[in-house]
């Protein structure tokens, strides 16, 4: 599994509409073969701060989503609407696919 996790910094006239911004984007990866999930979340700290979790089944779904129109489109409307250059990680995890169970929380009554 290919794990990928970016930080935008939006510019404050951005912040309101970026979720709008990237829908299509967003939608379009979810549909490719190869995505196991792509997740938005917004900063509790800053409302102009947008993380996204993302990941692959390979490394060529991967390079498949890269090279994706809908890539290319995305990040050029992207770029319009971020302050700096955004901030990833990007790791390869052999033998996985997807999100294990957290062994310390579980639910309980309340």
């Amino acid at each position: 599994m290919i794990f990928i996790t970016v930080k935008f910094r939006v510019r404050p006239d951005r912040g309101a509409d970026w979720l709008d911004l990237v829908d299509s984007f967003t939608q379009a990866t979810r549909r490719e073969p190869g995505n196991l999930f792509f997740e938005w979340s917004r900063s509790v700290d800053d409302p102009n701060v947008f993380v996204l979790v993302e990941a692959f089944r390979d490394a060529d779904a991967g390079r498949k989503h890269v090279e994706s129109t809908h890539f290319k489109l995305a990040t050029e409307a992207m770029s319009r609407a971020v302050a700096q250059t955004p901030e990833i990680v990007s790791v390869e995890i052999p033998d996985r696919e997807g999100w294990d169970r957290m062994a310390e929380v579980s639910p309980h009554e309340a």
